[in-house]
């Protein structure tokens, strides 16, 4: 399971250029089941991506292939957890 951090980095103000691609992004990780949540981070510092059903490599290799990454319009920060114990509805994360 993963935490992907984007924080808006110089280029913040291109966001809107590219905001279709990454909005393209998000769609097909959560349509590939590999994105469990999207949000903001507040107040207007980025986003957040909960991820699984992912390797590190490969999320990694995901995440540079969103636009707002490849622009600089973000810089990513990737968390790796190893989850033991949560709530019922979450067993599914749990391995």
């Amino acid at each position: 399971m993963f935490i992907i951090l984007l924080k808006f980095s110089e280029n913040k103000s291109q966001a809107s250029q590219f905001m279709p691609g990454h909005q393209a992004w998000i769609k097909q990780g959560l349509n590939e089941g590999v994105f469990l949540m999207v949000g903001s981070l507040q107040p207007g510092k980025g986003g957040v991506v909960l991820a699984h059903n992912s390797t590190l490599e490969t999320l990694q290799s995901r995440v540079n292939n969103d636009p707002f990454v490849a622009e600089n319009v973000v810089s990513a920060e990737i968390l790796e957890i190893s989850p033991h114990q949560g709530d019922q509805r979450l067993n599914f994360l749990l391995s």
